[in-house]
């Protein structure tokens, strides 16, 4: 059954000139039928490379608003509309208007994990790979990070300015305890830790590493280590297993499950190539400085 739904939506895709883009936590089936898989704005960027009419963004909301914002020209569809992101609706754009007027003149760092009406009227985006760059890409001596208090941090840890922290997190990191790292340490003492910066500060001190989805592909793969302790959602095993045979993955909880990154499934794929909905569109009004928001992020030298 699962064949015969992956084979239509490849010739769908095909006769549309569409790509087909999977996040990291996506379903292990999603994954595995995409043409590129990764975290969400080298998704967007990729989005914005491809020379496909048509881009069928397999992740949330703001995923695919990046993707709008990045490729006007493209059809996004996103499978599942409903496929939201608790940690990007903990702030609307009049919430951080207002936040703004309580730091006059103090720049906002806004994490691409946020909607694109809240990027429009922040100042630079930032991923959790860069966020510590792009904090000190800025002159200035004050930061409003938003809207995940703990990537911002533990940016902080590293950074001589001083934070405003607007009160957002991901409730599928929070879930994870420093109790569940001390108790999975003793049952696997050779394991290395890794973990993802949306964790609470407790947990990302226990870790050996700290880094985004992308980061551990890349940890992971290079190390000598031969078991991991993952701190992130659980969608990420699938490639760090394929890409790994020889090596452990032990998620650090089985809490680490988003639910709204589960909800696309190959069916919903299929309805969306063929009833070409939803669609996932941008203003200009909002698009354009979202983009400048977003531009500024990537002008940011990399290493």
């Amino acid at each position: 059954m699962q064949q015969a739904l992956k084979q239509e939506i490849r010739e769908l895709l095909d006769q549309r000139n569409g790509i087909l883009l999977a996040h990291n936590y996506m379903r292990d089936e999603v994954q595995e039928i995409a043409d590129i898989t990764g975290d969400s704005l080298a998704l967007s960027q990729e989005a914005a490379r491809t020379d496909k009419d048509l881009i069928v963004f397999c992740g949330v909301h703001f995923m695919a608003e990046s993707a709008a914002i990045l490729a006007p020209d493209k059809t996004v569809l996103l499978p599942r509309l409903d496929a939201g992101c608790p940690m990007a609706d903990m702030i609307t754009a009049d919430e951080l208007v207002r936040f703004k007027a309580e730091h006059p003149g103090v720049p906002v760092v806004t994490y691409v994990n946020s909607s694109a009406d809240v990027k429009a009227v922040s100042d630079i985006c930032c991923t959790s790979a860069n966020a510590l760059k792009v904090v000190d890409s800025l002159p200035d001596q004050e930061i409003i990070f938003t809207p995940d208090r703990n990537l911002g941090q533990y940016v902080a840890r590293f950074s001589t300015k001083t934070f405003h922290f607007w009160n957002g997190y991901c409730p599928t990191h929070e879930r994870l305890k420093a109790d569940n790292i001390t108790k999975l340490k003793e049952e696997y003492p050779e394991a290395l830790f890794v973990c993802h910066p949306e964790c609470n500060p407790a947990v990302v001190a226990l870790a050996d590493h700290v880094c985004s989805t992308t980061g551990m592909y890349d940890f992971c793969r290079k190390s000598t280590a031969r078991q991991f302790i993952i701190g992130t959602e659980a969608g990420i095993l699938y490639r760090l297993r394929r890409e790994n045979p020889g090596k452990e993955f032990v998620i650090a909880s089985p809490a680490l499950i988003c639910p709204n990154m589960k909800l696309t499934s190959l069916e919903d794929i299929l309805a969306a190539l063929t009833t070409m909905r939803p669609v996932v569109s941008v203003p200009e009004a909002v698009r354009v400085p979202a983009k400048k928001a977003l531009d500024r992020m990537l002008a940011v030298p990399r290493d």
